[in-house]
């Protein structure tokens, strides 16, 4: 899903191309995208762009008579910037929004339709609430994250208390402050909630100057939550840049977290939900145990790494 980051160059690339020009025609090809019927798409055409912002992890396009547009992309949808009158060919393509500049389409890889568009008259009414941390003083960042007794990982992820953060980038960050996602929020020291928010902002922006460096003056078409250069998402059993540890991983439901154990957890693996429920008091206690376990089954005649459940 793309988050702040990506969400601040998505804004930039709009922001270069359609501020100041006019939004000619609303194409929808997804019965199923459109959330609001009020104000409804007909308002928004033959209408100036007064402003873009992020609200969240949506891109909210203003217009001059009061109506916004703002796109939730949520996990696959991504968007592209076209000539004008370009063809929704296919049932990936679900919008396009022609611009005396050009077109700008929305796709959504897979079968499962959770983008959305919405058309408001303000949009205050799309925001959850959640603080924006770039903006933030250590003071507000601690008081938010301690409202309630959370685990980091989803006090961080959370649209109500953080604005924008999701699961790729809430890794990096607790990867940066050498947390572990499953302590709670209440338990943190002054100390750590100072280095906790020092970490969000710091990752956020190192991401924010990578992405605006690898777009250019181009719109950002390779947008994904799984980067080479990020230290542990997505990145379950290679190497930590900092220690050397392989990275390590516990799912939940369509949601996983990565962590080193080495920097994060003091040594210690995290029980995986399904896993140690599974292997209950066997469930290795430590990289080194896994490690040993995995190299004894490869020693059993007959055994393919390659067909082993997890």
């Amino acid at each position: 899903m793309p988050e702040l980051p990506d969400i601040t160059i998505y804004v930039e690339a709009l922001e270069a191309r359609i501020l100041g020009g006019t939004l000619q025609k609303v194409r929808l090809n997804s019965p199923f995208l459109l959330r609001s019927i009020d104000p409804p798409p007909a308002a928004a055409e033959g209408r100036r762009v007064s402003e873009i912002r992020r609200i969240g992890k949506r891109i909210a396009i203003g217009l001059d008579n009061g109506v916004w547009l703002a796109i939730h992309l949520m996990i696959a949808g991504r968007l592209h910037w076209k000539k004008n009158g370009a063809k929704l060919a296919t049932r990936r393509d679900l919008a396009a929004f022609d611009f005396d500049t050009g077109a700008l389409t929305l796709t959504e890889a897979g079968t499962k339709r959770r983008a959305s568009l919405s058309f408001v008259h303000d949009p205050a009414t799309l925001d959850a609430g959640g603080l924006d941390v770039m903006a933030s003083t250590a003071e507000e960042f601690r008081a938010r994250l301690t409202r309630a007794n959370h685990t980091l990982k989803r006090a961080l992820t959370d649209p109500h208390l953080f604005s924008g953060i999701g699961n790729a980038y809430s890794d990096e960050i607790l990867h940066d402050a050498r947390l572990p996602p499953v302590k709670l929020t209440q338990s943190l020291s002054e100390a750590e909630a100072i280095r906790l928010h020092n970490s969000t902002r710091d990752v956020l922006q190192q991401w924010i100057e990578r992405l605006r460096a690898e777009c250019g003056d181009g719109f950002p078409e390779n947008v994904t939550a799984f980067r080479p250069e990020m230290s542990v998402h997505g990145r379950l059993g290679k190497l930590c840049p900092i220690c050397g540890e392989r990275v390590a991983r516990i799912r939940y439901a369509e949601n996983e977290t990565n962590y080193c154990p080495q920097c994060q957890t003091g040594g210690r693996l995290l029980a995986d939900r399904s896993l140690s429920r599974l292997l209950k008091s066997d469930w290795p206690r430590s990289p080194e145990e896994m490690e040993d376990r995995l190299t004894a089954s490869r020693s059993v005649p007959g055994h393919s790494p390659g067909k082993e459940k997890t």
